[in-house]
């Protein structure tokens, strides 16, 4: 990784209507790295997302992209640096796969300015990356939701991104699919070099695929880090109000996860 990291922000401050949601957070994003965000329900990590990528207005403090303020960006040229895959949601319209990727190379095209080769190329090597060409006359609605969430983040490869975050890009997917989306972006994050930030519900994918893990509570840094240094039993039980066990994974020994029945704060036990 280099001396400078890609993304930043220093005490983040944003919300919505009156209540502030995130309360001076900071953050790094390294060029090459893979960085997952956890926490609760309710923590800020949507938010975060919406923040890092210049669509909710701050209150306090300040994100840069590539050491320039996020503000300052002008949003076409934004969108060429950051692509964000959200929670998947099937499209409104029925749409090809081809003409869902192809939306991708928005921000490279002017009013005056047509479709060109380069954009045919980026097209081309998302549908590769994401293994999506076979699907690519397929309409959108015909896919299962694996498939779905390859093709939309096909379509954020598209824009060529040196940024790519992702809103929880196993949610409602079978583990099988859970497990094929983060070996794609352990490949694209490798092969590619792409920076990623990943918002993750599952604790254990997190701590199995990502660099270091950032866990979030009520709009703050609680703990970040290493996974081993922030996945452990005292830090879940002070976030999540569950007693767990954490134990490493046979295969890689990263920390995992084991949940108990009877183990929650909240119930009073």
């Amino acid at each position: 990784m280099r001396d400078t990291p890609i993304l930043t922000a220093e005490r983040l401050a944003c919300g919505y209507d009156e209540q502030d949601v995130l309360r001076g957070v900071d953050l790094a994003l390294w060029p090459g790295e893979l960085l997952g965000v956890i926490g609760p329900n309710g923590s800020g990590k949507s938010t975060l997302l919406r923040a890092l990528t210049g669509v909710l207005p701050l209150r306090g403090g300040e994100a840069r992209l590539a050491g320039r303020r996020l503000q300052d960006w002008p949003s076409r040229a934004r969108a060429q640096q950051v692509a964000v895959v959200p929670q998947a949601t099937l499209p409104l319209f029925a749409f090809t796969v081809r003409e869902m990727v192809e939306m991708g190379r928005h921000p490279y095209l002017g009013r005056f300015s047509g479709w060109g080769e380069e954009d045919r190329q980026a097209v081309e090597e998302a549908l590769a990356l994401t293994e999506t060409i076979g699907l690519q006359e397929r309409r959108v609605d015909q896919l299962s939701a694996g498939e779905l969430q390859r093709v939309i983040i096909a379509r954020a490869l598209a824009q060529r991104p040196r940024v790519l975050l992702l809103d929880e890009p196993t949610a409602h997917l079978d583990v099988g699919h859970q497990l094929e989306i983060f070996e794609l972006l352990t490949r694209l994050n490798q092969a590619q070099g792409l920076s990623v930030l990943c918002i993750s519900h599952d604790l254990n994918l997190a701590a199995e695929y990502c660099h270091r893990l950032i866990l979030l509570s009520e709009g703050r840094v609680f703990a970040e880090g290493h996974p081993a240094g922030v996945i452990t039993e005292q830090n879940l039980r002070a976030v999540y109000g569950a007693r767990v066990h954490v134990g490493p994974n046979p295969y890689s020994g990263q920390p995992q996860v084991t949940l108990s029945r009877t183990g929650s704060q909240r119930d009073g036990q």
